[in-house]
């Protein structure tokens, strides 16, 4: 089919030529062979009458053409595929689709088992791919790379949907033989050795940013880019450690550790839940989005229950 002179068939080539910038690589995602797609991309360049492709030294880098190409296209493509592959249908148990989602290590802590014991007994065959939350991961979710992401609530970014997934309360943690075990002042909690964990993306755990907010001017004694590390890190010393409730609840049943409520109120860690618009109602995501909301409030659907 051709529309303008343009032959339909290139579109789903280009698309990922310009996402993966490596003919070999593009070959392989669309099952055809490089020479294959070295022609396809042949036939791009003469049409456009443009490099789409440059060499830079051992990579490709898009032409500037091809850089105001890349966001159009890659959102119709979504549409096509949201609108036309996308089954109609969704059988959780006989399904073998596979899911990405993004999150952080403390979501995949709290989360990523009570999701894996749901999956294993209401959708056996699904596939999940858990990635890290890295920087700007939103740029995943509109390119069509991952289906959902959990992330704080003010990292979710327009105009992408999202809803509200789960609330977790900031608390202190400290060792079981240090010196804060029987709790600390507001005066102590600021001038005490902090473990705070820092993203590799630069930006602030919520933690951090609500102490900054709050006017709490803490001393960083430990950075790390893991919050399940941060009670490990206080171990053994008087450093304290400001975390979500329900990572600090699986540190203190290991009995080495204690946990308060902040001495300075802080307001909770809100974690949403954001996807594509153009898969808002793709019934597969719809199950999975209801999945995370069963794992990641249990109390709730206890209650519903009784």
């Amino acid at each position: 089919m051709r529309f303008k002179r343009l032959d339909m068939n290139l579109l789903p080539a280009l698309d990922v030529l310009l996402r993966l910038r490596n003919v070999s690589k593009a070959a392989d995602e669309m099952c055809i062979t490089q020479s294959a797609m070295s022609n396809a991309l042949g036939r791009l360049r003469t049409f456009f009458d443009d490099p789409l492709l440059i060499q830079v030294g051992r990579r490709m880098e898009l032409s500037p053409f091809a850089q105001t190409l890349q966001g159009p296209l890659r959102d119709v493509m979504m549409r096509v595929e949201s609108t036309v592959i996308t089954s109609p249908h969704f059988d959780p148990a006989t399904s073998t689709r596979e899911f990405s989602i993004v999150l952080s290590d403390y979501s995949l802590a709290v989360l990523g088992g009570p999701l894996m014991q749901h999956l294993a007994a209401e959708a056996p065959g699904l596939r999940v791919n858990l990635r890290p939350q890295v920087a700007a991961p939103e740029r995943l979710l509109q390119s069509g790379e991952i289906d959902l992401m959990v992330v704080p609530e003010y990292l979710a970014t327009a105009p992408q949907p999202q809803e509200l997934l789960f609330e977790d309360a900031l608390c202190v943690i400290v060792c079981a033989a240090g010196a804060h075990r029987d709790g600390l002042d507001a005066d102590t909690f600021r001038r005490a050795q902090h473990v705070v964990m820092e993203p590799f993306s630069g930006q602030e755990s919520y933690a951090w940013r609500a102490m900054r907010q709050a006017g709490i001017d803490a001393a960083k004694a430990v950075s790390t880019y893991a919050f399940g590390s941060i009670p490990d890190l206080v171990r053994g010393s008087d450093r304290i450690g400001v975390i979500q409730e329900r990572l600090a609840r699986r540190a203190v049943a290991t009995g080495r550790f204690h946990s308060f409520a902040l001495p300075i109120p802080l307001p909770p860690l809100r974690q949403s839940l954001q996807w594509h618009e153009h898969r808002s109602r793709d019934p597969g995501l719809v199950w999975m989005r209801a999945a995370l909301r069963t794992v990641a409030n249990p109390e709730a659907e206890t209650a519903a229950l009784i």
